[in-house]
C-alpha cells in the first residue's frame, strides 16, 4: 500500500485560515460568522497549534529579518475586551524584538490631527525583514469618527470635503494605499476579533473582579457599548469594502481567545511560507575569505593552547644544592 503524500505545512493550517478569510469576491455579512466558532477543535489541541505556529514563526522571523526584501504588517481591530492586547503577547512571544514593533493607535494628538488621517500609520511602517503590528489603525478613522460624528470635526478637514461620501472616499483610498505596499514588498494581514456583546460583559466584569485586571477597566468602555449595533453596522461596512486579494479580511471568532490565536498565527505562518523565504547566499569570493579566516582563527585558537605549557615551563626554577 502507497503512503499518502505528506501535507505541507500551509496546507495542513488551511482548516483555520480560509473559513475566515475574505478577499473582497461575493458578499459579506457579520451576521453569519460565529464568534464563538472553535473549528471543531478542544482547547488542548489548540494549544498544540499556537505552540507549533509559534515556533515555526520564530524560524521564519529570523528568514524574513536576514532576507531583508520584504516586510509584515499585522493589523488587529476589534471591540475593546476583544483579545487584541493577549493575542499579540502570546502569538509573538518567541519573536526576535529586534526585528518586531508594535504600534497602537489611541486617540489622536493634536500634532497627529494636522495630518491626514493616514499621516500616524505611515510612519510607523515596518522596513524590509521587519514585522509590523498596529494595535488598532488608519481603520479607526473610519469606524470611531463614523460612528461619533464630532470627532470627524476636529480633524480640521476643509468643509467643503466632508461630504456623504467621505467613507467611500477613505476605503478607496485605504485599498489605494495597501495596493501600494503589496507592490513594494510589505504583506499586509488585517484581522477583525469578532467578539460577542455577551462575552465582552463577561471579560468586563472578570477586569472589574480581579485587582490586577482592574487598570484595563475604563467607563468609557461601558459608554461605548450602547453603540453597539453601530459597531457592528461599521465593521461590515469596512470589511466589505476594504478586501481585497492583495489585503483580505480575517474574520476571527474571538469569544474563545485561545481559538483565535489558532487562527491569527495559521495565517501569519502560512503567508510568511507563502513568500519561500531563504537566508542569503555567499557568493563564491566570501566563501573563500571565510575559510581563510576560518584557518587563521584555528591556527589562533592552537596557539593559544600550547602557549600556557610553555609559560609554565619557563616559571619553574631549577633544585638549588644543599649548602
Amino acid at each position: 500500500m502507497s503512503k499518502k503524500p505528506k501535507r505541507s505545512l500551509t496546507e495542513r493550517l488551511k482548516p483555520f485560515v480560509a473559513p475566515f478569510r475574505f478577499d473582497g469576491s461575493g458578499e459579506f455579512h457579520l451576521k453569519l460568522h460565529k464568534s464563538s466558532e472553535r473549528g471543531g477543535l478542544d482547547k488542548n489541541e489548540g494549544e498544540k497549534i499556537i505552540e507549533a505556529n509559534r515556533q515555526r514563526l520564530s524560524d521564519l522571523q529570523e528568514k524574513l529579518y536576514a532576507n531583508d526584501r520584504w516586510s509584515l504588517l499585522v493589523i488587529f481591530q476589534g471591540m475593546d475586551a476583544s483579545g487584541k492586547d493577549s493575542a499579540i503577547k502570546s502569538i509573538f512571544e518567541g519573536v526576535n524584538p529586534q526585528g518586531c514593533e508594535v504600534t497602537s493607535f489611541k486617540q489622536p494628538t493634536a500634532h497627529e490631527l494636522d495630518h491626514d488621517f493616514m499621516w500616524r500609520a505611515m510612519i510607523a511602517l515596518p522596513e524590509r525583514g521587519h514585522i509590523g503590528i498596529f494595535n488598532r489603525s488608519y481603520y479607526e478613522e473610519c469606524l470611531i469618527t463614523r460612528v461619533h460624528h464630532d470627532l470627524l470635526a476636529k480633524e480640521k478637514l476643509p468643509s467643503k470635503l466632508i461630504s456623504a461620501n467621505i467613507w467611500q472616499e477613505r476605503f478607496a483610498d485605504i485599498s489605494a494605499f495597501e495596493r501600494y505596499l503589496s507592490r513594494n514588498g510589505t504583506v499586509v494581514l488585517k484581522f477583525f476579533l469578532n467578539i460577542s456583546k455577551k462575552k465582552q460583559r463577561e471579560r468586563f466584569l472578570d477586569r472589574l473582579e480581579q485587582p490586577a485586571k482592574n487598570w484595563k477597566f475604563s467607563m468609557n468602555d461601558v459608554t461605548e457599548r450602547a453603540f453597539w449595533p453601530r459597531y457592528m453596522a461599521v465593521y461590515q461596512d469596512i470589511v466589505r469594502h476594504t478586501s481585497t486579494s492583495f489585503a483580505p479580511w480575517y474574520v476571527v471568532p474571538a469569544d474563545h481567545k485561545w481559538f483565535a490565536r489558532v487562527v491569527i498565527g495559521s495565517v501569519i505562518v502560512s503567508a510568511l511560507e507563502e513568500l519561500n523565504l531563504r537566508f542569503p547566499r555567499v557568493d563564491k569570493d566570501s566563501l573563500e575569505k571565510f575559510a581563510e579566516v576560518r584557518k587563521a582563527l584555528e591556527s589562533e585558537g592552537q596557539s593559544a593552547t600550547k602557549r600556557p605549557a610553555r609559560n609554565a615551563a619557563k616559571g619553574r626554577k631549577r633544585p638549588t644544592k644543599a649548602s
